[in-house]
């Protein structure tokens, strides 16, 4: 038994039975599960949530699946108070989400953790997906957890990183000539040619709720509250809008007393439809990515309009960074917290700097900022921007020698031991 109702178009409105689809018949919106709140007032408290396990599950009840659950216990990452970031930023209240640790190492994990139990609960045995990089190491890895036939479609230029952690799992990868909307137009012809369990084609609806848990964990880590400013990487936009939905259903179920976020998109320069159609005031406009971030490099963004509409009704704001502006954020982060993310953390970064620069964050504002991947999947592009390590002989001479002349401006007393 679960709390969903139905099935309900985003835009017309109208509602469908719980099943593997995920377009309207009539408007061809995208689908969205709704459930019977009242009945979860008054079955789920605060307590109940905190006496829950420690992952994602303990917001079973805010979730569209039922018994048969895949779990690689995922979510309920570390909420990390950045203060030596908030220091050499001039800021006095920031926080890291840090998704990098989950099972494969992103937030990838708490969306198939909803869509693969989904599947099993549909009766399908096979599961796919197209994928920028996370998402299939995540699919790759559930469907092995879950005893599933598993088939990952990926564009060819993709992190090597990614790929290996990918094929280690053992599913069938076919890797595409193409960007990632070439990918996933091939994979929307596949999904109607085969009944597959594509989780972000015909179980998006169950799969992008998954996403709301990452606003329902910072809310309860800040003890009940919402930030004040929350900046989030974008690549389709459904990230950012279940978030930002997981904020509010909070308020609904009078978990927290108000929401009074700023939302803020964060975008690759060589891959920004939204950032760019959020200053210019315009429609979204498809693009190609050019870009060293290839796991937000969606040119045509699924849930981009709605997106904007986060935007717009959180009096939030956007912006992009270069690719140097990624190498850059993503040193800055390692140095000053030591946490080493992806290139889709680099883009965060680059945002935030971007935004203290222009003074749109006022230092005392509360600040999330959300890492959605780890550092190890992208090493490839930091490879020429990060110092050599200095290679000696196994002598202490040799090394005292290294100390005086390479290190002199960090320089240790020399004592016998």
């Amino acid at each position: 038994m679960t709390n969903v109702t139905c099935l309900k178009c985003r835009n017309c409105g109208d509602k469908y039975e719980i099943q593997p689809i995920s377009i309207c018949e009539e408007c061809f919106g995208p689908l969205e599960v709704e459930y019977d709140f009242e009945q979860i007032r008054e079955n789920v408290t605060k307590r109940d949530i905190e006496n829950g396990p420690k992952s994602l599950w303990r917001y079973k009840e805010l979730l569209p699946v039922g018994d048969k659950i895949v779990d690689l216990n995922p979510g309920f990452t570390p909420l990390h108070k950045a203060d030596n970031l908030a220091n050499k930023l001039g800021l006095k209240d920031l926080y890291i989400k840090n998704d990098s640790v989950n099972p494969t190492f992103s937030f990838k994990d708490r969306v198939v953790a909803v869509s693969v139990s989904k599947a099993l609960e549909f009766g399908f045995d096979t599961l796919a997906c197209a994928s920028t990089g996370n998402l299939a190491n995540s699919v790759a890895a559930h469907a092995a957890k879950g005893k599933l036939n598993c088939y990952i479609f990926i564009p060819s230029d993709l992190n090597m990183g990614k790929v290996i952690q990918t094929l280690a799992y053992g599913p069938n990868l076919i890797s595409v000539d193409g960007n990632y909307d070439d990918v996933n137009r091939l994979c929307t012809e596949v999904a109607g040619y085969y009944n597959w369990a594509f989780v972000n084609i015909n179980l998006r609806p169950y799969y992008s709720e998954g996403s709301k848990t990452l606003g329902y964990e910072v809310i309860e880590q800040l003890g009940w509250e919402t930030p004040d400013r929350a900046i989030i990487p974008v690549g389709s936009g459904s990230l950012l809008t279940k978030i930002w939905k997981g904020y509010h259903e909070f308020l609904d179920l009078d978990l927290v007393d108000e929401v009074q976020t700023k939302i803020t998109a964060s975008q690759s320069e060589g891959c920004s439809p939204i950032v760019t159609a959020f200053e210019s005031g315009s429609d979204i406009k498809s693009v190609k990515p050019n870009t060293i971030e290839k796991s937000l490099a969606i040119g045509n963004p699924a849930d981009g309009y709605y997106a904007l509409r986060v935007l717009k009704d959180s009096d939030g704001t956007a912006a992009a960074g270069s690719d140097n502006d990624i190498i850059d954020g993503i040193k800055l982060l390692a140095k000053t917290e030591g946490i080493f993310t992806e290139t889709a953390g680099g883009v965060v970064m680059s945002t935030l700097k971007k935004l203290v620069e222009r003074g749109e964050i006022d230092k005392d504002e509360k600040t999330v900022i959300y890492i959605t991947g780890n550092g190890l999947k992208t090493q490839d592009v930091l490879s020429n921007y990060i110092p050599k390590g200095i290679r000696i002989n196994p002598d202490l001479k040799e090394f005292n020698n290294i100390l005086d002349t390479k290190f002199a401006k960090k320089k240790i007393k020399k004592e016998a031991i």
